[in-house]
């Protein structure tokens, strides 16, 4: 059988002491019991309204091959038949665990972020990539301070591609998920007013949301929105970041990648577009102008 993790490298990547016989790996990683499949190790992250320590009992009878707990929450844990990896603290040890699944992979990242798009994107790219090799990517919109990690964490080490959505609410938060994740490639969608509650304006967004320039791998490439009014400014950041690649999307005479042509049909759109100096017309199997 093959494993995402053996114990071995699980405990040596997180540094974590184990307690109890290990299994020889283990099959995935929850953070969840509900959804957690039997030989899932299961992290019980604090989260702000909810701490999974509550669930290890529910994690051990959904069949949970090792739990990953935290020091501190032991004596409250009571006696527990499931092996144990005791770390200080789970999320960060998840953080450590996907850091070490990062730098054992030889598969080509994508990163993508922006005010919307993100997750039609991921799953775009995901389809795409599935006919040319293995894919791993984001579940649903995991895109935050535990879902990057999460997300990477779970890379199986013989992916040949893989695709992360990095979300954020405040300034500051992409840089680390960027630069935990290293993208080879990284898409900003577009610039809009999701985020305007935290921010005042619309620079403050598009800045915030350059912060994905900062953890892209050397001689990585940027892809941006050529119609986007924030254009210039994210070029610039990208420029200011270090990235000589940096190629433009969208319906712009100067976009790299350009729409010539789009006929909407109710169940898929018929687009033309010009790449590499060449022109191509496709079909996309999903219906409306936001699809292409």
């Amino acid at each position: 059988m093959s494993f995402l993790w053996t114990s071995e490298d699980l405990v040596a990547a997180m540094g974590g002491r184990p307690l109890g016989p290990m299994p020889e790996g283990i099959s995935g990683i929850s953070i969840d019991s509900r959804s957690l499949e039997p030989g899932d190790a299961f992290f019980a992250i604090k989260g702000e309204a909810m701490d999974g320590h509550d669930f290890a009992t529910a994690a051990i009878k959904a069949g949970a091959g090792v739990l990953v707990v935290a020091e501190g929450k032991l004596p409250s844990l009571g006696r527990l038949t499931a092996p144990m990896i005791v770390v200080q603290d789970v999320l960060a040890a998840l953080e450590k665990l996907g850091l070490a699944a990062r730098a054992r992979s030889n598969a080509k990242i994508i990163a993508v972020t922006g005010s919307a798009g993100k997750t039609t994107t991921k799953e775009a790219l995901r389809h795409v990539l599935s006919a040319v090799g293995k894919v791993h990517a984001s579940a649903q919109s995991f895109n935050n301070h535990w879902g990057v990690p999460l997300t990477l964490a779970r890379m199986p080490v013989d992916c040949d591609y893989a695709v992360f959505e990095i979300g954020m609410n405040h300034p500051d938060e992409i840089r680390p998920l960027a630069k935990m994740v290293r993208p080879h490639v990284a898409i900003v969608t577009l610039i809009a007013a999701a985020h305007l509650g935290f921010f005042r304006n619309l620079d403050e967004i598009a800045r915030a949301k350059a912060e994905i320039f900062e953890g892209l791998e050397p001689d990585g490439a940027v892809l941006l929105n050529r119609d986007d009014p924030r254009w210039k400014l994210l070029d610039k950041m990208a420029r200011a970041a270090g990235v000589e690649h940096i190629y433009g999307f969208g319906e712009n005479a100067r976009a790299t990648f350009k729409l010539l042509e789009c006929a909407l049909h109710a169940d898929h759109s018929i687009i033309t577009a010009k790449i590499g100096g060449q022109e191509i017309t496709t079909r996309v199997g999903a219906p409306g102008r936001h699809m292409v």
